[in-house]
């Protein structure tokens, strides 16, 4: 099952039919055309490619699925973005609609081996900050964006 890497636009029109049929069985067109913000057009050309890929289940005029193999898929890119933008809230303090962005850019880039330690980090991360009571938002030179970090004490 060694196939060609989706390209980030086709990493969303998926990640979208996984959310829209999660809440809804199974998507539309127009759904994914609202959702993504695009036209009609561009989204029957995406689902034939994903559908010519083996990860939907797709005709015109008619309700969209994943296959197992694009469900699969799906949960991995909705499981990159989700790990990437709790961590941006929870560890670095990051507003919610910044989180939202920078994740939606960073999680196509990410392969599972990357995303595995990444999320080792983030556990770790997480319980060291709890243990030393430490919050992103109190530290100094977080709220400046400016990504310096302050000298630690040794």
């Amino acid at each position: 099952m060694a196939a060609k890497k989706l390209s980030a636009s086709m990493e969303d029109y998926l990640e979208a039919i996984f959310q829209i049929a999660s809440k809804k069985s199974a998507a539309r067109s127009v759904d994914i055309s609202r959702r993504a913000g695009v036209s009609k057009s561009s989204v029957t050309g995406a689902l034939k490619a994903l559908s010519e890929k083996g990860l939907i289940n797709y005709s015109p005029y008619d309700l969209i699925t994943l296959t197992p193999r694009g469900q699969a898929l799906a949960q991995g890119i909705v499981r990159r973005h989700a790990v990437l933008r709790e961590f941006f809230v929870n560890v670095l303090g990051v507003a919610e609609d910044q989180a939202e962005e920078a994740a939606c850019k960073m999680e196509h880039g990410m392969s599972g081996e990357v995303l595995s330690r990444f999320i080792r980090f983030v556990d770790f991360a997480e319980k060291t900050a709890a243990a030393d009571g430490w919050r992103a938002d109190e530290s100094s030179g977080a709220e400046a964006g400016g990504g310096d970090r302050a000298p630690q004490e040794g």
